[in-house]
């Protein structure tokens, strides 16, 4: 059984930072890109930033640009979200995919063509 298991949400005051990951289990992920998406309270879930099988490519959206950093470590089955200099406007629940897909693909795909998804993780980021 796949599974996708996010970690390290938490609350933390503006400007703070927490490392999120994302631990990927039941099959193999070679060649899968993985992304990480968010949901704010009343919102769609949007695209955040992916990263392609090798590191190589990596995408983010417009928001999070200069602050987070999306970094993968193949051995461990495993994506990270670092995210730093955090707003109030990043509180949201932050989930990890995984597909055979381009970065940019992540970013412009329907949320139901997206293969394999987490059970997310609550980010609060406080004034």
């Amino acid at each position: 059984q796949v599974q996708l298991v996010e970690s390290g949400g938490g609350l933390v005051q503006a400007g703070g930072s927490l490392r999120l990951a994302c631990g990927a289990s039941g099959r193999s992920f070679s060649g899968f890109g993985m992304g990480w998406f968010r949901q704010a309270p009343g919102k769609e879930r949007q695209f955040v930033a992916a990263i392609s099988w090798s590191g190589g490519s990596t995408k983010y959206a417009d928001s999070v640009k200069g602050r987070f950093t999306i970094s993968r470590d193949n051995a461990k089955n495993t994506v990270y979200l670092q995210m730093n200099s955090l707003k109030p406007e990043d509180t949201a629940v932050y989930y990890c995919a995984a597909d055979l897909r381009t970065v940019a693909g992540f970013a412009s795909s329907e949320l139901s063509e997206i293969k394999y998804w987490g059970q997310g993780t609550r980010v609060t980021v406080s004034s």
